[in-house]
């Protein structure tokens, strides 16, 4: 082959790798204009793989249900009659959160809030409640939380308050390991103060870090570093407390009710996370019989008999004991109650009319709110403990809007009906401080096992059978991440079931 021929060859490919390395990011659909090259203004398209699954979590994939008590209603309360509603894909902490996670989060505020001592202690859970008047458990009080028998137990006395400031903290320290597992980050033990990650503080360019080495800023012809922002799909949303209807879908885990191989078709309801209407293990092996939760058999039996104790736990029991259900979750039934997000209202026939149209991710305790601007559009400074400031939205205006015009609607209809008052101390203990709680408990009768059940406490008081465990938005697909290239998801399988040891 001639020189020149060849010469020119080479030219070619090595002018279309260069232009392929410039715009690995293809070409907008609709201006044509080149993602990701600086000649072109540097606009960048993300090659984004799908949400990264956070520590603990496991994908509920999302789907319709019926919600409400599948249990007779022993009460009488008729507080909670079923509907249809449908939940988006979520993800959930495989188990509750235990003692040496909540320990680890207080280690963290001593260590970080040298000057606001208070916080630490207004995140301390209550060890009282271990106390009674008739009994013998001052033990528990000192030991409890701290001893190391207990690291893997689920962390109690906590309240909701606590509970939804120990999500917002998990937040930050993923989203900080993140950045540093990436090589964006070195780590940095002496953040002091407000001088501390906050996820949301450093997208909005108020927290530097120890930075190790930035992404390339491809809106500058001459290179350069810059920070990771929302858009580069590298950071996790918040973790958070799940809805009763999350809670209640996850405990059920009807997608091991599924027909095989026919579309939309769960065989049989469940009344509780596992097949069947007892608590005991079914399968003809060597744990047939085995009790499925911890919970209180009988008054007085809260664990069986020496020599064949039944579930193995006189109080709680380790996070990971017992079978998980169909989703891999452990303990959606008995060991501690959980706290959900919601603010709890009585759902009746009466009620039931004012909500059936919010039948997708149906939630009651919504606050809106925005960020404080200064007079630039700029969030103003971050406040004493490192997080942004933020503010209810203001209710005149909001006057017009279709879909909402009340920044704070916890009490959302129940100023429409004139046969609901909720007051307070005088009809009945019902507030805009009830929040939700599911499961049932160690102390708990069967009744409360179902995931139905709910019942309610003040959002700042705790309790020695109430924990809870975090959950997190899914976005994206709603199968997985391998949804969005329209391939087929292979669903994770539920780890092998554990009995009691």
């Amino acid at each position: 082959m001639n020189f020149k021929i060849i010469s020119m060859v080479l030219l070619v490919m090595i002018g279309l790798t260069m232009s392929c390395s410039k715009n690995k990011g293809g070409e907008s659909s609709s201006t044509g204009w080149k993602y990701n090259d600086p000649e072109y203004g540097g606009f960048e398209k993300v090659d984004y793989a799908g949400q990264a699954t956070g520590p603990n979590l496991v994908l509920i994939e999302g789907g319709t249900f019926t919600m409400g008590l599948t249990e007779e209603d022993v009460s009488y309360e008729w507080n909670n009659i079923p509907r249809r509603v449908t939940v988006s894909s979520f993800y959930m902490d495989e188990t509750e959160v235990s003692n040496i996670n909540y320990r680890e989060y207080l280690y963290w505020l001593n260590r970080v809030y040298v000057s606001y001592p208070d916080v630490y202690k207004k995140a301390l859970p209550d060890t009282l409640v271990w106390r009674e008047e008739l009994a013998y458990n001052e033990p528990f009080v000192e030991t409890y939380l701290r001893f190391p028998s207990y690291d893997e137990y689920p962390v109690v006395g906590v309240n909701w308050l606590q509970a939804t400031d120990y999500c917002k903290w998990r937040t930050d320290r993923v989203n900080e390991m993140i950045l540093i597992e990436k090589g964006i980050f070195n780590p940095n033990p002496q953040q002091v103060d407000n001088d501390n990650f906050n996820t949301k503080t450093y997208l909005a360019g108020q927290y530097q870090g120890n930075v190790r080495k930035g992404l390339p800023d491809l809106s500058s012809q001459n290179g350069g570093e810059r920070p990771v922002k929302f858009e580069d799909g590298i950071l996790l949303p918040e973790y958070r407390l799940p809805t009763e209807a999350e809670w209640e879908y996850a405990a059920l885990a009807l997608i091991g009710k599924q027909a095989e191989n026919k579309d939309e078709l769960i065989t049989d309801r469940r009344i509780y996370p596992w097949d069947g209407n007892t608590v005991r293990y079914k399968r003809r092996d060597k744990s047939m019989g085995n009790i499925l939760a911890n919970f209180k058999r009988d008054k007085g039996d809260y664990m069986g008999m020496a020599g064949k104790l039944n579930d193995h736990a006189h109080i709680t029991a380790p996070v990971r004991t017992s079978w998980p259900n169909d989703f891999g979750l452990y303990h959606m039934a008995g060991n501690v109650s959980e706290w959900t997000f919601d603010v709890f209202r009585p759902l009746t026939s009466t009620t039931l009319r004012d909500v059936e149209n919010h039948d997708l991710n149906p939630f009651r305790g919504n606050e809106f709110k925005e960020l404080i601007l200064d007079e630039s559009g700029n969030p103003v400074e971050k406040d004493s403990l490192g997080r942004l400031q933020y503010q209810f939205e203001n209710d005149s205006l909001l006057i017009g809007r279709e879909n909402y015009n009340k920044s704070e609607v916890k009490d959302y209809f129940d100023d429409d009906d004139e046969a609901i008052e909720y007051a307070y101390g005088k009809y009945s203990l019902i507030n805009k401080k009830s929040r939700v709680i599911k499961g049932g408990s160690w102390a708990d009768r069967l009744y409360f096992l179902s995931p139905g059940a709910r019942r309610f406490k003040d959002e700042d008081k705790s309790d020695r059978t109430l924990g809870f465990r975090c959950a997190m938005t899914r976005t994206g697909g709603p199968e997985g991440n391998e949804d969005a290239g329209g391939l087929q998801f292979k669903r994770k399988q539920p780890k092998t079931k554990r009995s009691y040891k």
